[in-house]
């Protein structure tokens, strides 16, 4: 009788650090030996005591095995996170002895030659400790004492031989100084684990992780962002959008403003974004919190995110217009976070958008703005491609999504440094003009996939009641070159508090 394949496949094994358990779908396989590579400062210290202090969670014997790090040095870097080593067992291999040129290392199986003395007290520290996880550091000080390429794999393979009979999972780390192209330890290591560190001309130093083999484990493959920072090591794994649908209602939602509403063709659909295009000043982010207040009031969580913008001047001059912010942060339904691009990674974005919207609830997501999130990552690259995927997530979650892209000039020709509305589910174009030596806003909806949207241009603008949108400008021809020909008697706004002036009409 054949086994189903849960029973026959090997439990996983936490390795300390969350997001690359994600990536591997569950874990590390148990009793295997891994390769962990990177520059130093990379973070494989720090991965490796993650390692080791997340099999102490379950009560599993640990033994890290320095070459390179004093003890102390090792305790050092533990108490900066807040962390205790005491909860595994930690010996230097190399005295001054070990490194005197008269003393050879020779780590080979006890029945074919004689270890060292050194290597020997080793082993018999493993066989007295029995531990369930094992840290090797590193790799480099073991291929300069093995002097060829010969013996040093030789060594390995023995390394390898000699752990796999103790039934414990073994790491070894390598700062990636062997010659370029030398693949001996990625052939020789159940799995490879490398990490990456980039300094650009502008902002902090970016880190990424990439799985670069996983033997009977399928992985999500590609670079992953991570930072390393006091508490240990984050990886935010890359955000695929197909693996993320759910179901949800289509049903229009209003954008609080019955105009606009009727431009749009209903309102705002969940599952789809909307792109608020135009120059400075015009009225794009006024909008987005008129549509977000709306949803509050119905009592949908919110998340909006700033690149441009402080949060205090955001919710000062929302004031000013009567959209109070204020009372919603305080209840928990809005979430304000003001981002500096300089010092985040795209892939940390994509993990705290996913976070708000799978653990908090959000409904609403808001980014203001794409030139900012597209433009001040300095060094990244296929940003494009990463809001696609994160834009494909959103709609697959069923959050409506409002994005703000700003435009270069006032009147007359406009220019965008990206283009992004292929990617756009809405796109609402602002635009001012001018009429009787007064600059007036006007808005129309360029594209709907979600809505038979109007095709007209409606006059908008902000006033200390919100947000107005009027009459379709049916007299007017012009209107998104800036220089409209009026040629009928359109109502328009008029200021607010006061009436229309008909001499004005």
């Amino acid at each position: 009788m054949k086994k189903n394949i849960e029973e026959v496949a090997p439990t996983r094994l936490a390795s300390g650090v969350d997001g690359v358990d994600d990536i591997l779908g569950g874990g590390l396989t148990p009793h295997r030996m891994y390769l962990i590579e990177g520059a130093p400062g990379a973070g494989k210290t720090t991965f490796a005591l993650q390692f080791l202090l997340k099999g102490a969670e379950s009560d599993e014997v640990g033994l890290y095995i320095t070459l390179s790090e004093t003890k102390s040095e090792l305790v050092a870097v533990a108490a900066s996170h807040g962390w205790d080593v005491g909860q595994f067992t930690i010996v230097e291999l190399l005295s001054d002895e070990g490194l005197d040129p008269r003393y050879e290392q020779s780590i080979l199986h006890p029945a074919e030659v004689e270890l060292g003395e050194t290597v020997r007290d080793v082993i018999k520290k493993v066989d007295e400790i029995k531990p369930a996880r094992l840290v090797f550091d590193s790799l480099s000080e073991l291929r300069l004492l093995s002097q060829n390429p010969m013996r040093y794999r030789r060594q390995i393979l023995a390394l390898k031989r000699y752990f796999a009979t103790r039934a414990c999972t073994v790491v070894l780390l390598d700062d990636n100084s062997a010659e370029p192209g030398d693949l001996q330890l990625h052939s020789i290591a159940h799995g490879v684990i490398s990490l990456d560190n980039l300094s650009h001309d502008y902002g902090g130093e970016r880190r990424r992780l990439r799985i670069a083999k996983m033997r009977g484990i399928k992985f999500r493959e590609g670079y992953h962002d991570m930072t390393l920072d006091t508490g240990g090591i984050k990886v935010y794994p890359r955000l695929v959008a197909a693996e993320h649908h759910s179901n949800f209602s289509g049903q229009a939602r209003s954008t609080g403003t019955e105009g606009l509403d009727e431009l749009l063709g209903g309102g705002l659909v969940p599952g789809t974004n909307a792109l608020l295009i135009g120059p400075s000043g015009v009225g794009k982010t006024t909008t987005v919190v008129s549509c977000l207040l709306a949803a509050l009031e119905r009592g949908e969580p919110c998340v909006y995110y700033l690149f441009d913008e402080t949060l205090n001047t955001l919710l000062l001059r929302c004031a000013k217009l009567g959209m109070h912010l204020a009372p919603h942060i305080e209840s928990g339904l809005l979430t304000l976070r003001q981002v500096d691009p300089a010092e985040i990674s795209p892939g940390e974005f994509a993990s705290d958008v996913r976070n708000r919207v799978e653990h908090g609830g959000a409904q609403y997501v808001a980014i203001d703005s794409l030139n900012a999130f597209l433009q001040a990552m300095p060094g990244e690259r296929y940003l494009l491609l990463q809001m696609h995927e994160l834009l494909g997530y959103l709609n697959q979650r069923g959050v409506v999504t409002v994005l703000v892209l700003g435009q270069h000039g006032i009147i007359g020709e406009i220019q965008s440094d990206i283009d992004i509305s292929y990617l756009s589910d809405v796109v609402l174009l602002f635009r001012y003009f001018e009429r009787q030596g007064e600059v007036l806003t006007a808005v129309t909806a360029l594209k709907s996939r979600a809505n038979a949207h109007e095709r007209s241009i409606r006059q908008f603008r902000l006033s200390d009641a919100g947000l107005d949108v009027g009459e379709a400008l049916r007299d007017f021809e012009g209107i998104l070159s800036g220089l409209p020909a009026y040629k009928g008697g359109t109502a328009m706004l008029a200021p607010a508090g006061a009436g229309l002036d008909p001499a004005r009409q």
